[in-house]
């Protein structure tokens, strides 16, 4: 069979280990005179091969025979941890415009410079949630401590939803989900890979955890499609009206559909679970995704690193420092959604181009500023010849981003409106489907072989502004804003009216 090799990739090292060392360890160990060195993490697995998986879980979290890092030490971390943190001083400003503005009745701050200073203040919160994320790897490892940095990241979105539906902005509400899912799956990763591409032929992904990915993305796009589909097939009848919503429309069939609605979200929280289940815990002995044979060499880098790196704050202070800052980024999340509704009064833009386009953008704004920072500077040294080599695993976890999105936090968001009297369905508008639908099939295509190049990048910025180009011309389903109508915010429209 010829010489076999195992590589161990890590940030500090490379270890090869042949068939026949893997002998002379055996033999060795037999006799006992060891003196083959055994690398660091097949040195672990033996230590945890009798462990049960809680343990070893737990013995990773508590960092059992390992440096702790003091308080001191992780809080002064968290303080240097980004230049960006300095814009933590713009928050007392941001809240102080807001109530200023909300108590006077006179406009002290205007809306404008009061969105401003909310918008610069959640950038050091988004970073903050970043680095947390990281840090939370050490202790949870690589699959769990991705789907705490993939929550955090959707923490700005899933709050703006929630805002939404607490005032019964149903249809803003769905255009916004459907905007920050297309925004995690075609804008941002395109641009990922026309930046990360630029220097090599293609970059990577791992070729197993893309076609999860795909199934996942088609499960939750075709939930939106048969409640559409439902809709659409329904008989108008020989005297069906064009310009009135309510021919069709009636209590029943709003009971329909939020029935169905409501056993979708159940169905598709599910299958997410599973999925975190699966990606945790593969069938078989050993079997992490992560340490998969085809796997990019740099992402079992990444998981070499963390168990064996050492974390710049205690776990402790870590988690102390997301919870407050989860609070203080909900606050002036509410506030900047305060300050933009001028945007939508004012300037007349339409309610399905503000759902779809600006919404999210906003949301995004924050990491899409430290991320032009960050390309600048990249410029900067490059045009003083302090070059870096370009990186080979594409960053596409902005599509795992809407994936959590559209298979957590929608069907959340739908059942937190059912406990709370609120209306909300998996009934969407049939264009904002049929665009889901498009950037699915765009994605799955450009990601199937696992590998990204900058003009499949190019592709998938170039689509989503032709969405973006049809939505502004676009005023919705009429239909679909009286399917809404109904609950609590039936009863706050009508009070609004009288």
């Amino acid at each position: 069979m010829g010489e076999k090799e195992i590589t161990l990739t890590t940030r500090h090292r490379n270890v090869r280990i042949t068939d026949e060392e893997q002998a002379e360890h055996s033999s060795a160990s037999a006799t006992g005179h060891l003196d083959t060195p055994i690398s660091p993490g097949r040195m672990s697995g033996f230590m945890d091969a009798g462990k049960s998986g809680f343990e070893r879980f737990m013995t990773r979290f508590l960092r059992k025979g390992k440096h702790k890092v003091g308080i001191i030490d992780s809080l002064k971390a968290v303080a240097l941890s980004s230049w960006v943190n300095v814009f933590v001083v713009i928050l007392p400003i941001a809240w102080a415009a807001h109530f200023s503005n909300t108590n006077n009745g006179q406009n002290v701050f205007t809306f404008p410079t009061t969105f401003a200073l909310c918008l610069l203040g959640i950038i050091p919160l988004e970073k903050l949630f970043d680095y947390g994320g990281e840090q939370m790897a050490f202790y949870l490892g690589r699959d769990i401590g991705d789907l705490v940095v993939v929550t955090l990241n959707n923490a700005v979105e899933a709050t703006l939803a929630i805002i939404l539906l607490k005032r019964c902005e149903l249809r803003l509400l769905q255009s916004t989900i459907v905007g920050v899912v297309i925004l995690h799956l075609l804008l941002i990763p395109g641009i990922s890979f026309i930046v990360g591409g630029a220097r090599v032929l293609h970059q990577d992904l791992h070729p197993h955890l893309t076609q999860l990915n795909h199934s996942l993305l088609v499960m939750g796009v075709l939930s939106l499609l048969l409640p559409a589909a439902v809709f659409n097939a329904l008989d108008r009848g020989t005297e069906a009206l064009p310009d009135n919503a309510s021919y069709i429309v009636n209590d029943n069939t709003r009971h329909t559909f939020l029935a169905v609605s409501r056993g979708l979200a159940v169905i598709l929280l599910a299958v997410y679970v599973a999925s975190r289940v699966y990606l945790h815990d593969p069938p078989g002995d050993n079997d992490t995704l992560a340490e998969h044979p085809d796997a990019p060499l740099a992402l079992l880098d990444e998981e070499e690193y963390l168990k064996h790196g050492e974390p710049e704050v205690s776990q402790w202070v870590c988690l102390g420092m997301l919870a407050i800052t989860i609070g203080l980024m909900a606050a002036t999340a509410e506030w900047l959604v305060d300050s933009i509704e001028f945007v939508r009064e004012d300037r007349g833009i339409r309610e399905e181009w503000f759902g779809l386009i600006l919404l999210p953008i906003v949301s995004f704004a924050a990491d899409g500023f430290v991320a032009i920072v960050y390309f600048l500077r990249y410029i900067f040294e490059h045009i003083i010849g302090r070059k870096t080599p370009p990186a080979t695993l594409a960053k596409a976890r902005a599509i795992d981003l809407s994936i959590q999105f559209i298979l957590f936090w929608m069907p959340f968001i739908v059942l937190l409106g059912w406990w709370t009297n609120k209306p909300i369905s998996l009934l969407f508008d049939i264009f904002e489907v049929a665009i889901l639908i498009g950037a699915m099939f765009l994605v799955n295509y450009v990601t199937a072989d696992a590998k990204t190049n900058w003009l499949e990048g190019f592709a998938m910025v170039s689509f989503y502004s032709m969405i973006a180009l049809t939505t502004w011309f676009y005023d919705g389903q009429k239909e679909m804003a009286e399917m809404l109508n109904a609950g609590s915010c039936f009863t706050n429209e009508t009070t609004v009216v009288e």
